[in-house]
């Protein structure tokens, strides 16, 4: 009787969580190419609307990630380190570009090493909703 009364709490969650739908945020990412973990810099490049935030993990399928910090902070929004990755808040009036810089520590197949990521934010032209809605 017990895993019945699990099982229905279960379904009973899924139907209220498929009740609302999810706006993910668009992807805002370009020009992204892999950092070696070898004292290089990589120059990635972001798009986002005012208002709207960008999730952007680090680790890629041969690296294990030690440290990620932040040398260089943005001025036009916030950046937030999250996991092996960050995420970058872009304020309401946000327009024209914005600048921040990685350091990322760790292994690269059996190497370890260093790499620096420059990320420059560009303005998009309209604000992106994002939150739960209720399906009509």
């Amino acid at each position: 009787m017990l895993r019945m009364t699990g099982c229905a709490s279960v379904a009973g969650l899924l139907m209220l969580a498929s009740a609302f739908e999810a706006h993910a945020t668009p992807n805002c990412m370009r020009d992204i190419k892999p950092y070696q973990l070898a004292n290089d810099t990589m120059e990635w490049s972001m798009t986002i609307a005012p208002g709207a935030n960008c999730i952007q993990g680090l680790r890629w399928s041969t690296m294990q990630l030690y440290n990620v910090s932040v040398s260089e902070k943005p001025k036009s929004g916030e950046l937030v380190l999250v996991g092996p990755g960050f995420r970058y808040f872009a304020k309401p009036d946000f327009a024209g570009t914005d600048t921040f810089t990685l350091v990322v520590v760790g292994k690269n197949r059996h190497d370890e090493g260093t790499s620096s990521i420059q990320v420059t934010i560009s303005s998009a032209d309209r604000p992106i909703v994002v939150g739960l809605a209720s399906n009509p």
